[in-house]
């Protein structure tokens, strides 16, 4: 189960509350972004009238990024890419450590609610824990570079392990692979066998998608 400290960050990330005491720059970028829009908890329901916000959002952070160093090139090598999944360019890392991921958060209404997010992947599966490292942008989109341990896999992930896991803690099998956990107000979706993986018995979430929500 939860600490009472992450589920007090957890509380402040659906509110919309600026998270303290965090140095990190993904911290840092949801910080701003929460300084001047609202966490939506009906963004599953409006998220066309968010994609406007959406792009409002890139125009403050194409500003951000420049006033903090924060545009990113030469971390990504044509020669180690690996694939390209629903949302993300992978790619792995040169110190064979990690994989970069470049995502344009597609799956997300606004960028608030990608940084979202990872805080929350951050928070409640800091073994695969995203590091932000900065924003790229090709044909005119905006994306985040985002690096992660890269997890071997030595067995098949169990789906009815990963229900009893999530169970465990409070999410609710809502639909196929989605999960709902009502105390926190958070949506987690889309967690097949292939964003999970299998490690000496112990399960890795590679790759979460959160939404806030209301009841």
């Amino acid at each position: 189960m939860f600490s009472n400290d992450t589920r007090t960050k957890l509380e402040h990330i659906v509110r919309g509350a600026i998270l303290e005491g965090e140095n990190d720059h993904c911290t840092a970028v949801r910080n701003y972004l929460c300084a001047g829009f609202s966490t939506s908890k009906t963004v599953k329901r409006d998220f066309e009238r968010n994609a406007i916000i959406k792009k409002e959002q890139a125009e403050h952070l194409n500003q951000y990024a420049a006033s903090n160093n924060l545009w990113v090139s030469g971390l990504l090598d044509k020669d180690l890419y690996l694939t390209r999944g629903g949302e993300a360019e992978v790619y792995f890392g040169k110190d064979s450590l990690n994989v970069l991921k470049v995502n344009d958060a597609i799956y997300y209404a606004t960028w608030l609610e990608f940084f979202n997010s990872v805080s929350i992947h951050n928070l409640l599966f800091p073994n695969t824990a995203y590091i932000f490292l900065g924003f790229t942008e090709s044909d005119g989109i905006l994306k985040a570079v985002m690096q992660q341990p890269f997890i071997i896999a030595d067995d098949q992930v169990d789906l009815n392990d990963v229900k009893q896991l999530l169970a465990f803690n409070g999410f609710e099998n809502i639909k196929r692979n989605d999960y709902k956990n009502s105390a926190l107000g958070i949506l987690l979706e889309d967690i097949h066998d292939e964003n999970v993986i299998s490690n000496k018995g112990v399960l890795f979430f590679i790759d979460t998608v959160f939404y806030t929500i209301s009841e």
